[in-house]
């Protein structure tokens, strides 16, 4: 394993008094009172803790710096500031195949391994406010690991892990996030399993893991603590387990028969069931996406529509749609937004608690995405006030307004072709 050199300010860094915790004051914009939200981040294992997500070396500003990183296919990086417009191209990595990104971090899967870019800016969320900061870009260097990797993030950067796990070989990897955001790869375990498509997440200080059944098919998951070892009576039954997503409440993994949350109670983790809809016929749902540290996630039901999982009320609701669609989003707001992407390259904006579609774009990107093949790559990232889509063909990321009428607000021109893209500083 590689570990990077040390993390570099930006300029001279200005801290701003944390004295009563006078952060950044905006609060999430549906929930509950602080304190309920605050229970809810025990819950999901977030750390809310005394750091407020400083870093030494960082600087705590008064607003999110939100930026866009571009990858392109040769692994080249650049990065585009979304409050100014400055760019910038802080590095390399290998060729990737996949990136994943919490909002802070890029995970870019290569043939060295994944390979970790620190975009240098992230959100610390405090529950009833967020901290913001920046420091420099930096790539960190690779975590070694057998073919392609499925990874999972936790809700901040700055604490909890990261898990990857490699289908090939079996093998999990939890990353602790604290020493990413002073510049190192420190593993906090890695442990064998049986080669399956199977998956790993965090958890508290550890890790829910798949377990395969006797004919290779992941059928249980399991929590791992600290040390790597699985926790007797710790898991729950889930047929062919895929596809997770920490929401605002716990750790959601999807099974054949719905889905578990897991979550981080008095220090110990538990599991609930919760099944699709009695009768429920639609396809299952696998590739959960929503808006970062929100209680409403997303995910399709075949071309049939997309399925709705409120982790706070623990209920499913399915919402047919007349255009099969390839991705879609939960922006879990006070207006239940649902974005989503069609095989034409439109997108569309539809109310989750009627099912009605609000709003559509005219095609958006250069060429439909009919095919997995096309769609490599493509992704759909939704945050408090737009949505961003990325077409590698045009060399531009869409920044679209979703709250408004689905309009185009800008197209941002990356440094680097956006073959893969994140948008960070969340």
């Amino acid at each position: 394993m590689r570990t990077s050199r040390t993390l570099a300010p930006l300029g001279v860094a200005v801290v701003l008094a944390l004295a009563g915790c006078g952060g950044g004051t905006d609060a999430p914009d549906q929930g509950t009172d602080e304190s309920a939200t605050a229970a809810e981040d025990s819950l999901s294992g977030q750390d809310t803790g005394a750091g407020h997500g400083y870093i030494e070396g960082a600087e705590e500003v008064t607003e999110p710096q939100l930026h866009l990183v571009s990858i392109d296919s040769d692994g080249a990086i650049g990065m585009v500031n979304l409050l100014d417009g400055t760019v910038s191209e802080p590095g390399i990595v290998g060729p990737p195949s996949a990136v994943t990104s919490d909002g802070r971090y890029l995970f870019a899967d290569t043939s060295g391994g994944v390979e970790i870019v620190d975009s240098g800016v992230w959100t610390w969320d405090h529950a009833d406010h967020f901290h913001y900061y920046r420091t420099s870009p930096i790539v960190l260097g690779a975590v070694e690991g057998e073919g392609p990797a499925v990874v999972a993030t936790s809700g901040n950067a700055t604490s909890g892990g990261t898990a990857l796990f490699f289908p090939v070989s079996g093998e999990v990897v939890l990353l602790s996030n604290d020493a990413l955001s002073r510049g190192r790869i420190e593993e906090v375990f890695r442990v064998e399993t049986d080669p399956h498509d199977g998956l790993a997440a965090p958890l508290g200080r550890g890790a829910v893991i798949t377990s395969a059944d006797e004919s290779g098919i992941a059928a249980q998951v399991r929590f791992h603590g600290a040390d790597g070892a699985a926790v007797e009576a710790a898991g729950a039954d889930c047929p062919e387990a895929r596809g997770a997503i920490t929401s605002r409440i716990g750790l959601v993994v999807g099974c054949a028969d719905g889905a578990i949350l897991a979550t981080w109670e008095a220090d110990e983790p538990r599991f609930e069931h919760i099944p699709y809809p009695e009768g429920a016929d639609q396809p299952r749902a696998t590739d959960f996406r929503g808006r970062k540290g929100r209680p409403v996630v997303a995910a399709l039901a075949g071309d049939a529509g997309f399925w709705l999982l409120d982790t706070r009320s623990r209920e499913w609701n399915f919402v047919p749609t007349e255009t099969p669609l390839v991705q879609v989003s939960a922006a879990s707001d006070n207006d239940a937004h649902v974005v989503a992407l069609d095989r034409q390259g439109r997108v569309h904006v539809y109310d989750g608690e009627t099912g009605t579609q609000i709003a559509s774009t005219e095609e958006v990107l250069a060429e439909a995405v009919s095919s997995p093949e096309l769609l490599s790559g493509v992704d759909l990232i939704v945050d408090r006030e737009r949505a961003y889509l990325n077409d590698p063909v045009k060399g531009v990321v869409h920044e679209i307004d979703y709250r408004g009428d689905a309009r185009i607000a800008r197209s941002l021109k990356t440094p680097t072709t956006p073959d893969f893209y994140a948008e960070t500083g969340r």
